[in-house]
């Protein structure tokens, strides 16, 4: 299940958190971003396989945000996981309209809630 990660969040704490606890669970956290320019530039660089975006990003937006990865992807484009601390209800028909693999809540973030949205489940 090892696979490269680049986290997209505006809030330090959750980025050094979750970055640590995806670690622990066994993927490599390759990067962090806080803002929409620095995700699309640390995406070129690193090339993760999976980019997890938190949809509210200090006044800009996660759903842009994944679509302009798509927009901008070469031949091997990272999957995108949208994130929120609100719950999945609230936001359902943008995560379905969006580019995204699927929807992880922050507060249900681990390897394995990831991998469950890449397999479809």
């Amino acid at each position: 299940m090892a696979f490269k990660v680049l986290i997209v969040d505006d809030n330090p704490w959750f980025l050094d958190a979750s970055s640590s606890l995806l670690e622990r669970g066994g993927l490599e956290v390759v990067g962090v971003a806080s803002t929409t320019d620095d995700a699309l530039a640390r995406a070129a660089e690193l090339r993760p396989d999976v980019v997890l975006v938190d949809i509210h990003l200090a006044g800009e937006s996660g759903f842009d945000l994944a679509r302009e990865l798509q927009a901008r992807a070469s031949s091997i484009e990272p999957r995108v996981i949208l994130m929120s601390t609100h719950a999945e209800a609230d936001f359902a028909e943008l995560i379905e309209r969006s580019p995204a693999e699927g929807f992880v809540p922050k507060d249900g973030l681990s390897a394995r809630a990831i991998q469950r949205v890449l397999d479809g489940d």
